[in-house]
């Protein structure tokens, strides 16, 4: 999404992201990985995750596809090179629910849902050509 923040936000559409952790632990991912031209919420009692529908995925089955991944080399760099987003990332697994999914979602300005992708597995992301273009229809259609 940073990448193409540009393109998505020209059609008046803002980013947002709202991560299942605290904001601390937001703040520390942000030093991490960031800066990012959108902002960041915590909801780290996963309220807004549980009203919209998205679900904790098997672990064992998200294990076992991570270790087959790893094993057959289709996950190249499963851990970051750089020493502090290998920190977070490490952190994360052993103190954030990893297991979650998240999803992409489209509000009008009232509130209202226009659009939404809500993950069933790490690899179930809308992709960004499917958000461009939603956003495009979704804008020209309004």
């Amino acid at each position: 999404m940073r990448e193409h923040e540009d393109e998505i936000t020209k059609e008046e559409v803002q980013i947002i992201v709202i991560a299942p952790s605290k904001g601390s632990f937001v703040s520390q991912f942000l030093d991490a990985f960031g800066p990012y031209p959108f902002p960041f919420y915590g909801d780290p009692k996963r309220h807004a995750y549980r009203e919209m529908g998205h679900q904790t995925a098997p672990k064992l089955k998200l294990l076992s596809m991570a270790a087959f991944a790893f094993v057959t080399g289709k996950v190249k760099n499963f851990l970051p090179k750089e020493a502090s987003q290998n920190a977070i990332v490490k952190k994360s697994m052993k103190t954030q629910d990893v297991y979650i999914q998240g999803g992409t979602w489209f509000f009008n300005e009232n509130g209202k849902v226009i659009w939404k992708h809500i993950d069933k597995m790490p690899d179930d992301h809308a992709s960004i050509n499917e958000i461009k273009n939603q956003v495009t229809k979704t804008y020209t259609t309004e």
